[in-house]
């Protein structure tokens, strides 16, 4: 495990976040926030209620503009969404008038792509996800698990670099979102790209992440990062007995109980 600052900004990084300011009215979300994103692998913010890590995953999105600072993707600012990235919500945000196979190929749809290109791309990753055979389902006939595997592949479709998660696993059971966790981790290590993963959970973060970024309360900036580095190579079910896994995830619960009201 390792405690770093953010480096200067290279091609080792897909994202980098510089001096950014966010206020909405008289409440500074962040304040000089700086923070990293190494290409490829796949970094947790984590805080307390609050902390603006939300905001800062819309920020990187170019779905709300920051007050002032800069944030590159691949090296170029951004000044609004774009393919290089793909946003995963937590309320699922689909189509409900559309089967599985139109809300995964909407995004393609959108770009021009012949319908049976998207359509060959989008069937892909509904089998990528675990939904072979829900092609032709509307979303009131999944259950949440299932909705939220949709919006999963639907952002893989683009294929986007950079894959933004706002808390994507909040809204379903705990052996959904073990499962889910899991399934994560095989994406991060097979699909080539840079994820940015918003949790509330101090477990599912070390558990998931190559890198963990603490918020501090408003108005946020980074407090520390923690590269979890002993056991990503281990397998799903040993990570999670792994003595140094259990470690850090007591040492950040000793860091942010302070905050918790």
């Amino acid at each position: 495990m390792s405690n770093n600052t953010c480096d200067i900004s290279n091609d080792n990084y897909a994202v980098t976040v510089r001096n950014v300011y966010k206020s909405y009215g008289d409440v500074k979300a962040l304040k000089d926030l700086s923070l990293d994103f190494p290409r490829g692998q796949l970094t947790s913010l984590l805080g307390p209620s609050g902390c603006g890590k939300t905001t800062l995953l819309k920020i990187i999105a170019g779905l709300l503009p920051a007050d002032s600072g800069e944030i590159t993707v691949n090296g170029h600012p951004v000044t609004g969404p774009g393919p290089d990235r793909a946003f995963v919500f937590q309320d699922f945000a689909l189509l409900p008038w559309a089967t599985v196979l139109r809300n995964v190929a909407f995004g393609l749809e959108l770009r021009g792509v012949s319908k049976s290109e998207r359509e060959a791309i989008a069937e892909k990753y509904i089998a990528d996800v675990g939904l072979c055979g829900f092609e032709n389902s509307h979303p009131h006939e999944l259950s949440g698990g299932m909705r939220q595997r949709v919006g999963l592949a639907r952002a893989l479709s683009v294929d986007a670099q950079v894959m933004l998660l706002d808390e994507p696993f909040a809204a379903v059971d705990e052996q959904t979102r073990r499962k889910f966790q899991e399934d994560l981790l095989n994406l991060v290590k097979h699909e080539n790209k840079t994820f940015i993963f918003v949790t509330h959970s101090i477990e599912e973060a070390v558990y998931v992440s190559d890198q963990v970024a603490i918020l501090l309360p408003r108005p946020s900036r980074v407090s520390e990062i923690i590269k979890p580095e002993g056991f990503r190579h281990k397998d799903a079910d040993s990570i999670r007995r792994d003595p140094e896994y259990l470690d850090i995830v007591d040492r950040i619960w000793s860091s942010l109980r302070t905050y918790v009201e």
